[in-house]
């Protein structure tokens, strides 16, 4: 019957919306501007997002942990806390297009701390796929060339925190369901962020908790959708639809923010997407899978 269900166009459909639905994240958090500090509009984004949780509360109430579970859930809210702040700055300070390339090192952290942390074995072929990666996040940064902002070390930074809480939730999604690992990263990350939220708060006008409203509910359908593509066709068949987030970033960085089309980002975006393509496929083969999805690893 799962075969059944299985579509390869209907998986590339949700991918292609969930796409949308991420850079409509990262359009509307740069459409705040800087005036409403990054763990505040972070702590907003996590509050208000809580709404869309209320359904599955009872059911996660009623869930018990063990003290090493707890370990591990607090330690997964605590590197998310760290990324989505410096995710939220990033949005801020640099154009759509270089936040969306940059987004794509992320799986390759994740193989890279794999070997380190859960014992994964990198063959050649990966290790090359990963100094291509680097060599496209070279091409993006262009240091020595141009100036760096502090926003490409925060979109650094993310990558590899968002990489921890990844393989963290690898762990515990063996353990516990996959609503009680949503569920829990959104109230731990809300308390994690509440505090950084209120030594730098500033009273949001109604438009603006409007437009955190707006990312709160575009990154959870983004979210949904990405587990509807899931379910209709393989990895394999919707990781290269991620791409398409560049090309929308760059094209919506242009017409609504003005931002250059720098050929030098979609070079180093592509190079590292084809590296993260490649991992995917090798594992596909292997029949494991470790590296995620460029989205997955999103808040």
């Amino acid at each position: 019957m799962a075969d059944n269900l299985q579509s390869p166009a209907r998986g590339v459909f949700w991918m292609v919306v969930t796409g949308l639905c991420f850079v409509a994240v990262t359009a509307l958090v740069k459409s705040l501007g800087p005036r409403i500090p990054a763990a505040e509009s972070a702590f907003l984004r996590y509050v208000l997002g809580l709404i869309f949780l209320l359904p599955v509360a009872r059911s996660v109430v009623k869930v018990r942990l063990t003290p090493r579970l707890w370990r591990l859930f607090t330690l997964r809210a605590v590197f998310h806390t760290g990324g989505v702040v410096l995710w939220f700055y990033a949005m801020t300070r640099i154009p759509i297009a270089e936040v969306t390339a940059m987004n794509y090192i992320n799986p390759v952290y994740v193989t890279v701390l794999a070997v380190i942390f859960l014992g994964e074995r990198l063959a050649l072929r990966r290790v090359t796929a990963i100094v291509a990666a680097l060599v496209g996040a070279l091409m993006i940064l262009r240091p020595g060339f141009r100036e760096l902002d502090p926003g490409h070390f925060a979109m650094l930074g993310t990558a590899l925190l968002f990489a921890g809480s990844y393989l963290l939730a690898k762990i515990l999604s063996g353990e516990v369901s996959a609503t009680v690992v949503v569920a829990l990263l959104s109230v731990g990350v809300t308390i994690g962020l509440a505090p950084l939220a209120i030594a730098v708060w500033v009273w949001p006008t109604a438009s603006e908790l409007l437009v955190l409203l707006g990312v709160a509910f575009f990154a959870t359908a983004g979210h949904y959708v990405m587990t509807l593509a899931f379910a209709a066709a393989p990895v394999t068949v919707t990781q290269p639809v991620t791409f398409l987030q560049l090309v929308w970033a760059v094209a919506l960085g242009a017409i609504a923010f003005g931002e250059p089309v720098d050929p030098w980002v979609i070079a180093g975006g592509s190079l590292i997407m084809s590296a993260v393509i490649f991992i995917t496929w090798r594992e596909a083969v292997l029949k494991r899978r470790i590296t995620p999805l460029v989205s997955e690893t999103k808040t």
